[in-house]
């Protein structure tokens, strides 16, 4: 049986450069029609978990409990309503975060997205949405008893909030304890020292 062999293609080498040089200017010129994806803590777009992105704290969200679960143990929750996309929301993680770090074992932080509520008629006391205003952020603050002591709606201090907690844990008053500083982290975040 005979054998035939076909005559190998003969590349031109000019033209399999100048087909490339097409590619990687064609490839060029979309990147630079593309915007780039910069988050922004001034503007209302989506950036992704505010906490992890904002405050330096991801652990926020998923909260560990639900509300109904929170209140039935015996220590004060903080729950604070928010939207990923909201330049008010954003700003106010990183007192959130925080609030966490002094507190994070002796209450139970919340964090809902009011995205996330489900729309009903009416709510239970034992669900975020029976404290929801439709407005973010907004921060509710239940003692161990389960009782609302705290339930303002937009940006909140850390020591309007930390003067709550000293309330509620019996702590000296901020006068009488040692007096804290914000020092900057980075240019997001700050921690309060006592230097």
């Amino acid at each position: 049986m005979p054998v035939y062999f076909l005559p190998r293609p003969v590349l031109n080498r000019s033209f399999f450069h100048r087909l490339c040089l097409v590619l990687f200017t064609v490839v060029m010129l979309l990147g630079l029609w593309t915007s780039p994806a910069w988050a922004g803590l001034n503007d209302d777009n989506y950036d992704g978990n505010i906490f992890a992105l904002y405050a330096g704290n991801g652990s926020i969200v998923p909260p560990k409990y639900s509300l109904a679960q929170s209140l039935q143990q015996d220590k004060p929750t903080m729950l604070f309503f928010f939207v990923d996309d909201s330049r008010d929301s954003k700003a106010f993680s990183s007192v959130i975060s925080q609030l966490q770090a002094p507190y994070g074992r002796a209450a139970n932080f919340i964090a809902i997205a009011a995205d996330s509520i489900p729309e009903k008629a009416t709510y239970e006391p034992n669900e975020p949405g029976y404290y929801f205003k439709n407005s973010v952020p907004h921060t509710v603050i239940f003692n161990a008893a389960g009782d609302v002591v705290f339930n303002e709606i937009g940006q909140v201090a850390y020591e309007t909030i930390d003067d709550q907690l000293r309330d509620i844990f019996a702590l000296l008053p901020r006068e009488d304890s040692v007096e804290l500083r914000r020092r900057p982290i980075n240019e997001l975040n700050s921690e309060l020292v006592n230097d």
